[in-house]
């Protein structure tokens, strides 16, 4: 029998990090994938010959530069596009907004809204500069506690930076910025992507700061697509574990973690495989890791109880689709354009936004919904036949169930109110769909293991983030139980492609083993 220094469980971005650092560092790794493909959320697929869909997570930036340096991931195959624009919000009145990369550009576009709103934005940015400045070290670091991270802002002015990234609402931040409400939408969708809130929600402020921390070779706070699709990355990162000695096994669902005397010693697979190893590392959310892969006997009830509290609510879903032309869009009419390049932010207004979250509150799902929508052949044409296009639409609100149920039996009525919706703003888009796809949280839940269809592995407002992720006490990716830790979002910094809690959890494993070792 084969014995391993670490298992890792979960082929996802993180997971995938994780193994990398390990087998650099000298750990016989293992990853345990249960699917056919690695990549996890971060994946691409080909539900319709030559059309390449990025089946869940959809834009590149958050990835840690650190990351692709050390795992030299670009020579394997990973190539960042920037989007520039960033994005384009067109309004129901026939209005719109293009927020560019060029600052100048943009005050132009927001001086058509507000002249005080247009000189307030090179200030805007200076003050994520320096929220970047504070925050991004942490990122990289394990989590601080409350105390700790209080003891940093000691001045007036970061002690202010404080109280509006950790206490208020996005929409009460905003307010404090702009007075234009088409201004402040262009921001305040970033505050409730992937969150079960809305942008009058407290805490919703620290969502809108998790999605501004984006870095693309050097340019700070922006996103862009991975030339190929989504999958590339992990495809990248797993040619980096194998390339460091580490082994992948796809196709391998794990049924236990074993456990002897409150101490690690290896899996069962489903097939019923005993593979040993000294650490075990899951990639999967804190809920299935403890409910579904540890013996009840296991895990401390105190610390369950914990896990149990977390908040893994759902909130979105993604629209994919296959087309035969680009929407022409009302507010900016045209072929090929910056309207395409950019995302496509639907939502008239905050309150647009807080009623559609209203809806999800009571079950439904949004009458009209936030949309954010993409199109990944306005600059890298590879994931298409020529001539066609894609078009990934990232839709909020519904929660994962609804008054009656789970919501298979209403897809197609949900694919139609998105449809509806975009047909207001682009009135050919319906033509131009030849085939679409949809994915609700059930489904994400079921393919990938993310509990509650939560893309987060539990939601990033500061209820749940440094030292309260995934529980408290327990926020230094080791786990009660002796040799196993947390590797995936469900620990420090939390979700989106980052890699960061994947690199943190190597680093606190790797450490772990030298003591073990010596």
């Amino acid at each position: 029998m084969t014995q391993y220094d670490v298992i890792v469980i979960g082929a996802g971005h993180n997971g995938l990090v994780c193994a990398a650092y390990l087998a650099k560092a000298g750990a016989k790794t293992l990853v345990l994938e249960s699917r056919g493909v690695v990549g996890g959320a971060c994946v691409t697929e080909e539900p319709w010959p030559g059309f390449k869909i990025n089946t869940y997570s959809y834009v590149t930036g958050l990835l840690r530069e650190e990351i692709i340096n050390d795992l030299e991931l670009k020579k394997l195959g990973y190539t960042p596009i920037l989007q520039d624009p960033q994005y384009f919000v067109p309004f129901s009145n026939g209005k719109k907004i293009f927020v560019w990369n060029n600052v100048e550009k943009t005050v132009k576009e927001f001086a058509n809204f507000s002249k005080k709103d247009a000189d307030n934005y090179p200030k805007y940015l200076k003050f994520w500069d320096k929220v970047l400045e504070m925050l991004e070290p942490y990122l990289m670091m394990p989590p601080v506690s409350l105390n700790e991270l209080l003891a940093f802002f000691k001045e007036p002015e970061a002690e202010e930076l404080l109280r509006e990234l950790m206490l208020t609402s996005a929409s009460d931040f905003l307010d404090e910025w702009f007075e234009s409400e088409e201004v402040k939408t262009v921001f305040a969708t970033q505050g409730i992507i992937g969150t079960f809130a809305g942008p009058s929600t407290p805490g919703t402020a620290y969502v809108l700061a998790h999605h501004s921390v984006g870095n693309i070779d050097g340019v700070k706070g922006v996103w862009g697509f991975s030339k190929g699709g989504m999958g590339v990355i992990t495809q990248a990162m797993a040619k980096a574990v194998q390339r460091f000695g580490g082994e992948i096994r796809v196709n391998t669902p794990v049924k236990r973690i074993l456990v002897k005397n409150n101490k690690v010693t290896g899996v069962e697979t489903e097939a019923g495989e005993i593979i040993e190893a000294k650490v075990v590392a899951s990639n999967v959310s804190a809920y299935l890791t403890f409910n579904k892969l540890l013996a009840e006997g296991d895990v401390p009830q105190v610390f369950l109880k914990k896990v149990n509290r977390i908040k893994y609510r759902g909130a979105a879903l993604k629209l994919n689709a296959a087309l035969n032309s680009l929407p022409d869009f009302k507010a900016h009419p045209g072929g090929l354009g910056p309207q395409h390049i950019a995302a496509v932010e639907i939502a008239d207004n905050t309150d647009y936004m807080e009623h559609a979250f209203d809806d999800a509150k009571h079950g439904e799902f949004s009458r009209n919904p936030f949309i954010e929508a993409i199109f990944q052949t306005s600059l890298d044409p590879t994931v298409a036949p020529p001539g066609k296009h894609t078009m990934t639409c990232f839709v909020q609100y519904c929660p994962i169930k609804s008054k009656k149920g789970y919501w298979e039996e209403n897809k197609e009525q949900i694919a139609e109110t998105i449809i509806s919706k975009l047909e207001e703003f682009a009135p050919n888009i319906r033509q131009a769909i030849l085939r679409y796809q949809l994915v609700t949280p059930k489904d994400i839940e079921n393919n990938l293991g993310l509990t509650g269809g939560n893309i987060f592995q539990g939601d990033i407002t500061p209820d749940q983030i440094f030292s309260f992720r995934p529980v408290t006490g327990w926020c230094n990716y080791r786990m009660p139980i002796e040799g196993l830790y947390l590797c995936g979002s469900a620990a420090h910094p939390g979700g989106g492609v980052m890699g960061a809690p994947g690199y943190l959890a190597a680093h606190t494993i790797i450490e772990d083993l030298k003591k073990l070792r010596d």
